[in-house]
């Protein structure tokens, strides 16, 4: 990665909500680094919006341009009067993303503003100079695509500019990606919860040293007739393969599982995140609570994994999610099945019906205190297993345990849940 001499810098890696928080977390990640968002508001002159007097950033930072100022006559009261209501939305998508968290501190520190692509470069251009207000000692603009023209203009703001393509001609963002569709409040909330304030954990090895994946890769799975896409990451010293199977309309991208996994390769363990249904199937209701056909595609998927001659001799686990939960019971169900370890996180176990009496592999139920209804169908189902079986309640969590701390917790529970079956004993 061209950011990696940054490592062992004293970094903020900064995300422009919301699409650039995925892709900043990633960069984080990478680097070890704290991330968060930076929060920025044009101020638009009041007869004509679209054209920028200043910007504004938290902590009463505010940035104008003289310019502009001058030449539309915009008095120091007209220009207060946008900022208060500016201010006001601001400060609102400030709790909405952090909560009660404080902004990390950038001051004497390397700021790397992150976004996932840049058209005009307005918003971006309003971040390096909100992060500089707050004190960095230098800030890098760092984005996947963007116009070379624009980049132009931002290098006269930014320390340094990072940009991996910058394709001639430009027309739009979205057509540099195979997927981009938006990114959620949710998501970013979720994301930045992850990332607390501590560093995002990078991989690696014992002794400290940095441990490269051998795969770390999109791919295309075959089961059946159909292929599915999946994301394949197998650390250096592998213990042992984990294939996420998700719930209703989630995918591969959930940055719920996505930091599972995180967890998961730090420890050691290769992860499958792969969609069970085409993009054709998932517009289809009956097709994504069908989990005969989720299971049967599990285990086709399973099988893939067993071909693959880097692969093959690993111990095989499944995480499920909600629905996903009860397709994962249900592949690993029969007399058959090598399956070594399952965990549910807030699933429905249920959904496998009388193949729960089948499971023979390790499996672990983690549901949130305060998601009722999933809860009592989980204790129901734990008595239905007859293999080695356990029900974690996560107290005060929710369905998606958004609340903080809470993701931590089942990542750490399933860490060691598949360590603890998942690695063969040697010797």
């Amino acid at each position: 990665m061209v950011l990696q001499r940054l490592k062992h810098d004293d970094v903020v890696v900064l995300g422009l909500p919301r699409g650039g928080v995925p892709v900043a977390f990633e960069v984080a990640r990478a680097l070890g680094a704290p991330l968060d968002v930076i929060l920025v508001r044009k101020v638009g002159v009041p007869f004509q919006p679209e054209l920028a007097m200043g910007a504004i950033g938290e902590d009463g930072v505010r940035i104008l341009d003289p310019d502009v100022l001058r030449m539309t006559g915009i008095t120091e009261a007209e220009f207060t009067g946008v900022e208060r209501r500016e201010r006001s939305e601001l400060d609102r998508r400030a709790v909405q993303f952090r909560g009660n968290r404080p902004r990390v501190p950038l001051e004497g520190r390397t700021a790397v503003v992150v976004d996932d692509g840049i058209a005009t470069g307005s918003t971006a251009l309003a971040a390096l100079q909100v992060a500089k207000a707050h004190g960095a000692a230098r800030v890098i603009l760092a984005v996947p695509v963007a116009p070379r023209s624009t980049l132009a203009r931002l290098a006269e703001a930014a320390d340094e500019v990072v940009c991996l393509e910058s394709p001639d001609p430009f027309f739009a963002v979205g057509q540099w990606y195979r997927n981009f569709s938006q990114t959620s409040d949710e998501e970013v909330v979720t994301l930045l919860r992850t990332a607390g304030h501590g560093r995002v954990a990078a991989t690696f090895t014992a002794d400290g040293s940095d441990d490269p994946p051998i795969r770390d890769d999109d791919v295309d799975v075959q089961a059946g007739r159909v292929s599915l896409s999946g994301h394949l990451f197998m650390p250096e010293v592998c213990v042992g393969l984990v294939v996420f199977a998700h719930g209703s309309g989630s995918s591969r991208h959930s940055p719920r599982n996505r930091y599972v996994a995180s967890v998961l390769n730090d420890a050691g363990l290769g992860t499958l995140l792969v969609d069970l249904l085409t993009r054709k199937e998932e517009v289809d209701r009956s097709k994504v609570f069908d989990i005969d056909l989720l299971a049967q595609r599990l285990k086709e998927v399973t099988g893939w994994l067993r071909s693959q001659p880097d692969l093959g001799t690993s111990a095989i686990g499944f995480f499920g999610a909600s629905t996903g939960a009860g397709a994962a019971l249900m592949a690993a169900a029969g007399p058959g099945s090598d399956i070594a370890a399952v965990v549910s996180r807030g699933g429905r176990p249920d959904l496998a019906g009388s193949e729960l009496h089948h499971v023979t592999a390790p499996t672990l139920l983690i549901v949130g205190g305060n998601d009722d209804v999933v809860l009592d169908l989980n204790r129901t189902s734990l008595e239905r297993l007859a293999s080695v079986k356990e029900l974690t309640v996560v107290p005060g969590a929710t369905h998606l345990f958004e609340e903080p701390g809470a993701l931590e917790t089942v990542a750490s529970l399933a860490r060691d849940w598949f360590l603890r079956y998942l690695v063969q004993p040697t010797g």
